[in-house]
């Protein structure tokens, strides 16, 4: 638990995999009858490291992006949020950023992602070879980045690199079947990912997934802390979540809202949850911590423009009747 602990303390985190932009209808609006769009930054990844920066730490993203005016619209954002953008590398030719298309209501919401010929999966292993991981106190990813090589072999080459450098890995389980070619080949290579990581979030279906059957989740997510990761995270949305750390199992609940849409709660979540433990948190603090800002993305429209910041996280956690008692 120290290494981890020690490294997530640094506040400063390597988060590799895509940025998107992101297109969502006003609220309440069905796309069909939407006659104007936000436009926002997208991406788990982008999400997770703008997510981080607003809350007061420190994250570099390693992707690559289209080498046009959407490319140039992600990298502006990331700036923006104050996210570094040292590794993110503009590809040529074919490759476009992915987009995603989102409604911004609960009921029939719809989300349409657009990820044929994906810019982020062209991260090759000269990409993660550039990367100072000296200058980092953990990795980060998201499921997402390992659908499609050469990102996969990258982002394991990653891995390796990190661990190397005495950096603990972070893996959002993140499974989006769109992307994927088989869920067969997700299976094992999501499983690989996970046993490789020293920190697992997931919910209660991507753990189900690993391991064949939504009823057998919980149980890999416990096998998983008994064996190679440190801390496990098994989120179930309106349930909360049970965490597994060092032979414990730590319940939590949910900061209740009226959601506007569902996007964004599991970036968010990570986000919250990393921050509070590199500012010395408890375990179950920094979860309910993580809790609390994803009820905060899912109460506003788009991803990373509806994370909190810390006075707004502070604010809503203050003002809140507090955490559903599990």
């Amino acid at each position: 638990m120290t290494a981890l602990l020690d490294g997530i303390r640094a506040n400063n985190f390597i988060v590799v995999g895509r940025a998107g932009i992101d297109l969502f209808t006003d609220p309440g609006v069905a796309t069909e009858d939407a006659e104007t769009v936000t436009v926002g930054l997208g991406g788990s990844s982008a999400n997770i490291a703008a997510g981080i920066c607003k809350l007061g730490g420190q994250a570099s993203l390693v992707t690559r992006v289209s080498d046009d005016s959407i490319g140039s619209y992600c990298i502006n954002q990331l700036k923006r949020y104050g996210v570094g953008t040292e590794y993110v590398t503009p590809v040529g030719g074919e490759y476009r950023n992915s987009l995603a298309f989102y409604e911004s209501r609960v009921e029939g919401h719809r989300n349409v992602i657009y990820r044929n010929g994906a810019a982020d999966f062209q991260m090759d292993a000269g990409n993660v070879a550039a990367v100072d991981y000296g200058k980092f106190g953990a990795l980060i990813t998201a499921g997402t980045v390992f659908a499609a090589e050469p990102s996969r072999s990258a982002t394991f080459d990653a891995f390796d690199r990190a661990k190397t450098a005495g950096l603990p890995i972070i893996f959002d389980v993140d499974y989006r079947p769109y992307s994927w070619t088989s869920p067969q080949e997700a299976e094992q290579v999501l499983s690989r990912a996970a046993a490789a990581s020293d920190m697992i979030v997931g919910n209660d279906e991507e753990f189900g997934f690993m391991a064949g059957g939504i009823d057998k989740g919980l149980a890999k997510a416990r096998a998983l802390s008994e064996s190679t990761a440190t801390i496990v995270v098994y989120k179930m949305g309106e349930k909360g979540a049970v965490t597994f750390a060092e032979g414990q199992e730590i319940h939590t609940g949910i900061w209740p809202v009226k959601a506007l849409k569902p996007t964004g709660a599991g970036d968010s979540f990570m986000a919250g949850l990393v921050t509070g433990l590199a500012y010395g948190q408890s375990l179950r603090d920094a979860i309910l911590r993580g809790s609390a800002c994803a009820s905060i993305t899912v109460s506003r429209p788009g991803c990373a423009p509806a994370m909190a910041d810390t006075p707004t996280l502070e604010k809503f956690m203050a003002d809140h009747a507090g955490p559903t008692d599990l």
